[in-house]
């Protein structure tokens, strides 16, 4: 997902000699500081405006006409927003640096202060949900501004067979800051403040995770058996952590009835549990000709009779091994984006020129990268820790794909603008893919064409085979933790499974690597979140073999397509380009691609 001292100035560019200066967030345009009468002011407004949207609505919501619902669904949204912006500031600064206490006492506070004061407004989706469905559908289509809210709350009404009573609704709400919560803000901490002796030196974990990619083996080795000994020295804890999350679900999802674990996460991402399923099944019989196929090909190249785990992301022999300077990275992936459309660019610039990226690493900062949307009425963050690698200019292409996505969504209002998983890595994956194919067109060789196929597969079959082996790693821990609690041996072996068959027979796996679990924030933070990486590849495969064969109007329904943010179907959304990840055969259309960029690399051998 390097950190910043308590009195560090978020304006103060950081720099590095090789990289050039490096930006850094300025959130002034969310608040000034934590002392800000603006944000003091909006928490006032919210508590107000939350007591009184209750008192006025709460009991009354079945009685509103087409008018009244369409105005307190107005009002809703504001909430959301003013909310929105607050968490958004919190989180952001807590973000930069996770290590203070001062600042994650702020976070803290705003957490309790915001459950606390929304609580009264737990009655509005369960009352919805109460109303006739007839009755609903015929308010709701006596107005057209009140008619485009209809996939909102079509999406709260897939709830209604698993709402609770509105008493254990609101306890559970009040409950969450003590709940998963605290445990994400406990491993968060953890993670933040691990400190990885390697040799002679001590790393931040980002700093230790990046050395797993190191032209030294040995280095690479050092780092990983580090890395090793540090979690499994925390390895209780990461169970405890484990454990209690997914039994505190197992609970939830037990009163809400639940099918199985997975179905909350599809209602949130609005798909159909046979569509994911189509998906993992799609990828997991296409390990053979994928990863095991390539791992094999790497084996070769590294001169290797079998891989170790520590040389995964090694890179291949006479890969370029500079550091690319901040500006170069900047240039490199604006111009791809302006390659594709001017607009696209033009909607990324501003990331650079107005504080909306952090990109350094530094002391207690959230490790890997992230995009997060803030509100409509403000605009997007990035957060990077920019090492001047390859896959740090990859890592900066999505990102900023996301966070075009999010502005283009942003004019559907804060109801609507939010995307489901299964579609919010599209803009990243194709701003990734338009990167790549401009830099293949450039490549000075055949070496140099080799080298760049090699890591775009790497990178594929990272977001694809791993991101799908993390999803079967979930679905086995919770099933099993349904049994009874889990020991930290017994998670390791679910790990060790998962990892054999998706990485295949071209890998031998060090002692200790069974504890790489623990690590990976995505199962703490978002069960299951995962399959959206492989699906926004899948989908952003598909998609760019459209844009290739020529499509005419592309550019305008792929804007389209990111404008629509949370308001359509994923099936609406694909139409227009012909495609439907409903279709098994779709995902079989992105592994293809996969497979035919391991074809040329198998052909550069002969």
């Amino acid at each position: 997902m390097t950190r910043l001292p308590a009195a560090f100035d978020a304006r103060e560019p950081a720099a590095d000699e090789a990289l050039g200066p490096l930006p850094e967030w300025d959130l002034g345009d969310l608040y000034p500081s934590p002392q800000a009468t603006e944000l003091t002011a909006d928490i006032e407004w919210l508590r107000g405006e939350c007591l009184a949207f209750a008192g006025d609505h709460e009991g009354r919501l079945a009685a509103l006409d087409t008018a009244g619902l369409l105005a307190a669904i107005r009002r809703y949204e504001r909430i959301e927003t003013v909310s929105g912006r607050i968490m958004s500031y919190a989180g952001l600064r807590y973000y930069q640096n996770t290590t203070d206490p001062v600042r994650a006492k702020f976070f803290g506070d705003m957490q309790a202060a915001l459950t606390e004061i929304t609580t009264p407004l737990v009655f509005f989706t369960l009352e919805l949900n109460r109303i006739d469905d007839a009755a609903l559908d015929a308010v709701v289509a006596g107005d057209p501004a009140l008619l485009r809210y209809k996939p909102l709350l079509d999406r709260i009404r897939k709830m209604k067979p698993y709402q609770l009573s509105d008493e254990l609704e609101r306890f559970l709400h009040d409950q969450s800051v003590v709940g998963a919560a605290a445990w994400n803000r406990l491993f968060d901490e953890t993670m933040a403040g691990l400190e990885i002796p390697v040799g002679a030196e001590t790393l931040s974990l980002e700093a230790a995770l990046d050395r797993l990619s190191d032209p030294d083996r040995g280095k690479r080795q050092a780092a990983a058996e580090a890395l090793a000994a540090t979690f499994a020295a925390r390895l209780p804890l990461f169970a405890r952590i484990t454990n209690t999350l997914a039994k505190e679900k197992e609970i939830e999802d037990r009163w809400r009835k639940f099918p199985t674990a997975q179905t909350a996460r599809h209602l949130s991402n609005d798909v159909e549990p046979e569509v994911v399923e189509a998906l993992r099944d799609a990828v997991v019989a296409a390990y053979p000709k994928l990863s095991h196929r390539y791992y094999a090909l790497k084996a070769k190249w590294l001169g290797l009779d079998k891989l170790q785990v520590w040389d995964r992301n090694a890179p291949l022999p006479k890969e370029e091994d500079r550091r690319i300077g901040w500006e170069e990275a900047r240039a490199t992936v604006l111009d791809a984006y302006a390659g594709f459309d001017p607009r696209m660019a033009d909607l990324a610039r501003p990331f650079f020129e107005r504080g909306w990226i952090d990109a350094g690493v530094k002391p207690g900062k959230a490790p890997g990268a992230f995009a997060h949307p803030t509100v409509v009425d403000v605009h997007p963050y990035v957060l990077l820790n920019y090492l001047g690698k390859s896959r740090d200019v990859m890592t900066l292409a999505h990102e900023l794909g996301h966070g075009v996505h999010q502005r283009l969504a942003a004019g559907q209002g804060e109801l609507l603008a939010s995307t489901p998983l299964t579609l919010a890595e599209t803009a990243s994956v194709f701003g990734e893919m338009l990167t790549f194919r401009k830099l293949l067109a450039q490549a000075k060789d055949q070496a140099a064409r080799k080298i760049l196929l090699a890591s775009k597969v790497e990178d594929m079959i990272n977001t694809v085979v791993r991101q799908i082996a993390f999803y079967d790693f979930e679905c086995r821990l919770h099933a099993a933790r349904r049994e009874g609690e889990l020991t930290p041996d017994d998670i390791n072996a679910i790990w060790m499974a998962v990892q054999g068959e998706s990485l295949g027979p071209a890998f031998a796996f060090m002692p200790g690597y069974e504890t790489f679990w623990s690590y990976i924030p995505h199962f703490i933070h978002s069960p299951f979140y995962v399959y959206a990486y492989a699906f926004g590849d899948g989908l952003v495969n598909a998609l760019y073999a459209v844009y290739e064969e020529g499509r005419p109007g592309f550019q305008e329904k792929y804007f389209e397509m990111l404008e629509a943010g949370g308001s359509k179907h994923h099936k609406d959304l694909l139409a227009p380009f012909g495609l439907d990840a409903s279709d098994p055969k779709f995902w079989d259309k992105g592994l293809g691609l996969i497979a035919a960029m391991i074809d040329e690399l198998e052909a550069m051998e002969d």
